[in-house]
């Protein structure tokens, strides 16, 4: 893999690092729900997924 692609998982890896931060995520810890879900696990499973996604189409798409 070249060292660009490896750049681009390493910022995913700090937004990563800093979206699970604990102060931002009490932000989303409230009474409000969207379909039934509380707001706080809406936030924490779609930041998940679009890590997940946003790597997969990485590691996919540069694979060498």
């Amino acid at each position: 893999m070249k060292k660009r692609h490896q750049q681009k998982l390493l910022i995913i890896t700090l937004v990563l690092g800093l979206g699970f931060n604990l102060p931002l995520v009490l932000l989303f810890d409230s009474a409000t729900s969207i379909g039934g879900f509380p707001l706080i696990y809406v936030y924490l499973f779609s930041l998940w997924l679009f890590a997940s996604l946003i790597t997969l189409i990485i590691v996919k798409r540069y694979h060498e």
